[in-house]
């Protein structure tokens, strides 16, 4: 892939690893996590541009953390209910873990 190609995601989301090395195409459920989770509505626009909904709406689905504001920005995005969610129907079962 081509470094132009990649999507322009602020530094802040991926301080942790060097987003420069960072296969994009291979770490793609790690990228979309990461920048629903940490990024901005540009961050958000970017990586929406560069992996397209579905990609994002099944990475989403099936991660098995995010948080509150992004499970109800994700389910309110891809217009599907909270128990299509991994992370919410397994709050259910360990209600203790989940944050609120």
């Amino acid at each position: 892939m081509e470094a132009q190609k990649k999507p322009l995601l602020n530094k802040r989301i991926f301080w942790d690893v060097d987003a420069e090395k960072m296969d994009f195409i291979a770490k793609a459920n790690f990228v979309i996590e990461r920048v629903f989770e940490r990024g901005d509505v540009e961050d958000i626009r970017q990586c929406r541009r560069f992996y397209g909904d579905e990609k994002i709406e099944v990475a989403l689905t099936k991660a098995k953390w995010i948080g509150p504001q992004t499970l109800y920005l994700a389910s309110a995005l891809f217009n599907n209910k909270l128990t299509d969610y991994r992370c919410y129907r397994e709050s259910l079962l360990n209600p203790s873990l989940w944050m609120y």
